[in-house]
């Protein structure tokens, strides 16, 4: 113990009745003379005597609160709202999701944005954990949904606010779906405006977030598209052949109308893009045809709207004639934005 010390000790009887009494426990040393007995065994102080704050913790947090830890637990737990009302407004997100397609933009925006107001209501409420990151994750899709229908009515910075936003909550809660979108939308944006390098930037971005996310398909498909508009047919064949991968290995989704749920059956209306853009008219055409056989039903009506040419695009009505030159449009031009789950393809 000497040989520890930088102060000088007591004689050698008085310290060694010291050190019998610490071993037979009938006191503690204190700090000082602790660290001497640990170095003098070779060891730390706090292995040797730890310090006793657990049982006090317990004492202060009962004299504070009356509450034990497990009842403190319990409260952090418990929740003034029911399971099946969170359930319930995921139901109408959904709804809303699957509205995209057909209703009416303005009419969406605002009753997407009335029951945002709803869920940001329900975090004033007392909470569990588990809610209050279901309820930041249904204002997620709220919020990419209003963000879409805002640049579809050409409100670019009130869709790039909204979409900013929602990467905001997406990171918030860590949620893949919501992160993976919100780059999509980014790579959207930038492809409508003939920015094909952020376009392909966003997309990669978007594809470390997404994850195993189904919207990592999307991403690819945007890539892909990005890279045909370059004019780097290798490129694109690259990320289309890696969409098309991914997506074999996707369980089939339950709702395909909801904007935000990947659509095997529309892969080849991104294909045709491609090739549409790189000049291989015979495979877009073929694909076009496809696509149109595909999303038309046994009375002649299209299932889904959006996933057929649109009006102004190539094979508006029918597929041209073999040989019949097709009119692209040039490099960096906007394509009209379509409105349905998964094919911005014109």
């Amino acid at each position: 113990m000497r040989r520890h010390s930088d102060k000088t000790l007591p004689d050698h009887e008085h310290l060694v009745r010291r050190w019998k009494a610490w071993e037979l426990a009938e006191n503690k040393p204190g700090r000082h003379y602790a660290g001497l007995v640990a170095a003098t065994l070779g060891t730390v102080t706090a292995s040797l005597f730890p310090p006793d704050n657990a049982a006090r913790h317990d004492a202060e947090l009962l004299t504070a609160t009356g509450m034990d830890t497990l009842e403190i637990v319990s409260r952090l737990r418990a929740s003034d709202v029911a399971d099946a009302t969170l359930q319930s407004v995921r139901i109408v997100v959904e709804r809303l999701c699957a509205e995209y397609a057909r209703g009416n933009p303005v009419d969406l925006i605002a009753e997407s944005q009335s029951w945002l107001r709803r869920i940001a209501a329900l975090q004033e409420k007392r909470l569990s954990f588990a809610q209050r990151r279901d309820t930041l994750e249904l204002a997620g899709w709220l919020t990419l949904l209003i963000g879409c229908l805002e640049y579809d009515l050409g409100r670019h910075r009130a869709a790039e606010g909204s979409r900013r936003a929602a990467l905001g909550l997406g990171a918030e809660i860590d949620n893949p779906g919501i992160l993976g979108w919100a780059h999509e939308m980014r790579a959207w944006f930038a492809l409508t405006s003939g920015d094909h390098r952020g376009a392909i930037a966003a997309a990669r971005t978007g594809s470390d977030a997404a994850g195993d996310h189904s919207v990592a398909v999307q991403l690819l498909a945007q890539e892909a598209k990005a890279w045909a508009r370059l004019g780097d047919e290798n490129a694109m064949r690259t990320a289309l052949g890696r969409g098309r991968d991914l997506l074999e290995n996707l369980p089939y989704p339950e709702d395909i109308d909801n904007h935000f749920v990947v659509d095997p059956a529309k892969y080849d209306f991104y294909v045709m893009d491609c090739h549409r853009s790189i000049g291989d008219d015979r495979l877009a055409q073929a694909l076009a045809e496809d696509v149109i056989r595909s999303g038309t039903d046994f009375r002649g009506d299209e299932r889904s709207p959006c996933a057929s040419p649109k009006p102004g695009s190539p094979w508006a009505s029918s597929p041209p004639a073999p040989g019949t030159s097709i009119t692209r449009s040039p490099a960096g031009t906007k394509p009209s934005r379509p409105r349905g789950p998964l094919d911005r393809a014109w």
